[in-house]
């Protein structure tokens, strides 16, 4: 073998192996570092159910390490600062306590802390029927109707009319969340949320008359205008006619006099005259005289 293409072929080999070598340098130096594991840190869990309302304590929570990276927003790192909060939305066994699910310190214990700023919560009893057999539950709608007599209106009888629409019931009896099995609750007083005005008129409404709740959809906005109905009205069968205004009775015409046209003049009188060789016809009205 030619001694130069030996010397050629191991100067080439030398150089491949020079700049692989450089290549897997510059790409490992290239290569960002693998993020460190993080850390834990210690945050404050449930270690039971916590109802709404419920009063919180040191047994009911733990100290459980966290990944540093997915800790929760609002997340506690301290039991004390949770012992003084109430829950507003139920808590689950083994979850984080978070501050977005706690009432404010001095909101009170049991269903105040569901109440929001301005609002009032106003209790109305039920029954089997007004309660539609039970499903009026918590975080439900409701609308509210009053049946009564108007002041004033006593001849037109007694009048249901829709007072209140869309309204949030907050509990059930001393239910302040639906059943997780969204069975019927046979309760006898319902607690509505309401603004203060609102509350008013139930007030009102329920010494004037008889109050009862209809359930909607919790989807539905819509608020209907109604103008109640009256009860000579109920066994109408005409439900139209209360959506037209009435009528004035048409006035009877007057009558009209006809002339009779005159009776047509009666034919001429046509005589037939020969004089000689020669006729002729005579016309003349009847009457005339010649």
């Amino acid at each position: 073998m030619n001694s130069r293409f030996v010397l050629a072929l191991a100067i080439s080999a030398g150089m491949a192996l020079l700049v692989s070598g450089i290549f897997y340098q510059v790409t490992v130096r290239g290569r960002p570092e693998g993020p460190e594991p993080a850390g834990t840190q210690e945050v404050v869990i449930a270690t039971r159910d916590l109802d709404i309302g419920a009063s919180i304590e040191p047994a009911d929570l733990r100290l459980e390490p966290w990944p540093a990276d997915r800790i929760p927003e609002g997340a506690f790192a301290e039991v004390d600062q949770v012992l003084a909060r109430v829950p507003f939305n139920r808590i689950l066994a083994n979850e984080p306590v978070l501050d977005r699910r706690l009432a404010p310190p001095g909101s009170g214990l049991s269903l105040s802390p569901k109440v929001p700023l301005g609002m009032r919560a106003m209790a109305v009893r039920v029954d089997d029927v007004v309660g539609v057999a039970g499903f009026v539950l918590p975080e439900a709608r409701v609308d509210v109707l009053v049946t009564g007599t108007p002041r004033g209106h006593d001849d037109a009888g007694r009048m249901t009319r829709t007072i209140l629409s869309n309204v949030l019931v907050i509990s059930a009896g001393e239910n302040l969340e639906p059943d997780a099995t969204g069975r019927p609750q046979r309760v006898a007083v319902v607690t509505l949320l309401l603004t203060p005005e609102q509350a008013e008129l139930m007030t009102l409404a329920g010494s004037q008359g008889r109050v009862q709740l209809v359930l909607r959809n919790t989807r539905d906005d819509e608020t209907p205008t109604t103008r109640g109905v009256l009860e000579r009205e109920l066994f109408s069968f005409d439900w139209d006619r209360r959506q037209r205004p009435p009528q004035s009775p048409a006035a009877s015409p007057l009558p009209v006099a006809r002339l009779q046209p005159p009776p047509p003049p009666p034919p001429p009188i046509e005589v037939e005259m020969i004089r000689g060789n020669q006729k002729s016809v005579v016309s003349f009205a009847p009457g005339e005289e010649h």
